[in-house]
């Protein structure tokens, strides 16, 4: 993609994924709010980021309303009870010291990723093949979802009962949202993945890509993006989106994602 394509394209997500967001699930809510557009929990699920994230999705400020706007939210979001508040941060955002503000209301920035995308068509059409005695499993129940929180704990070393609620809901509410897999050794999960669509958006979102140490390095992330943009591309979803970590962004360089700019997470927490 060449510059003024790439600068359309984050454009069009800034519009449909951030701006014109919907919720993750049909429980959450998300609204505008004076110059954010945010994510509410349901009432009493506030306690975490995982089954519906409480956060704020996107902003327009400057450096007279910022702090006030800081404060605001994290009012709202006490006011609500919620333990945990996600302020996605990109690096085109302005002002262009929020970053130091939202430090300054108490938000603890996590590790940055780079925001990628890729056209799906291209990466559908990849020369993908399962490294041997792998292969795939759609995720469609219940017992596929434990399969998946299961890599994830293990590839990771973190685990998220959230998760495991928000992938249940999707599947049993809203299963044309959400595309998962799971990569299996004969009857050991090794990997997993997960795409999440939304209905009219130029856009589905890669998400977990986890592959257990010992499995690494084999071409099956490569096989699950390929396998993923497949889905996409079929439903006439132009491009695939990730926030790549250090360790995939190389990777997915490779497979001709292209830069859009940087996103740090920034989380408030409830005092106890």
């Amino acid at each position: 993609m060449d510059a003024d394509e790439l600068a359309d394209v984050r454009a069009a997500y800034d519009r449909e994924m951030r701006r014109d967001a919907r919720p993750d699930t049909a429980d959450a809510r998300v609204e505008r709010a004076g110059a954010v557009v945010r994510q509410s929990a349901p009432d009493g699920a506030g306690g975490g980021r995982g089954a519906e994230w409480n956060r704020v999705l996107w902003s327009d400020l400057d450096e007279e309303t910022a702090d006030a706007e800081i404060a605001a939210q994290v009012a709202y979001f006490a006011g609500r009870g919620a333990g945990e508040v996600e302020w996605k941060l990109y690096g085109h955002d302005r002002p262009a010291d929020l970053g130091d503000r939202l430090r300054a209301a108490g938000f603890v920035p996590e590790p940055a990723e780079t925001l990628m995308v890729g056209r799906a068509d291209e990466l559908a059409a990849l020369p993908v093949e399962p490294p041997t005695g792998i292969t795939l499993r759609a995720v469609t129940d219940e017992a596929g979802v434990d399969l998946m929180v299961d890599v994830r704990a293990k590839a990771f070393g973190t685990e998220r009962p959230a998760m495991r609620h928000l992938l249940l809901t999707l599947l049993r509410e809203e299963p044309e949202t959400i595309a998962a897999v799971v990569a299996m050794a004969g009857d050991t999960p090794v990997s997993a993945a997960r795409m999440e669509m939304r209905p009219g958006a130029s856009f589905a979102g890669l998400w977990g890509g986890g592959t257990l140490p010992q499995w690494r390095g084999r071409g099956i992330y490569r096989l699950l993006v390929a396998h993923r943009a497949r889905i996409a591309a079929d439903r006439g979803i132009r491009y695939l989106q990730v926030d790549a970590s250090a360790d995939s962004r190389p990777i997915l360089e490779r497979l001709g994602f292209a830069t859009l700019g940087t996103t740090v997470p920034y989380v408030w927490t409830a005092k106890p």
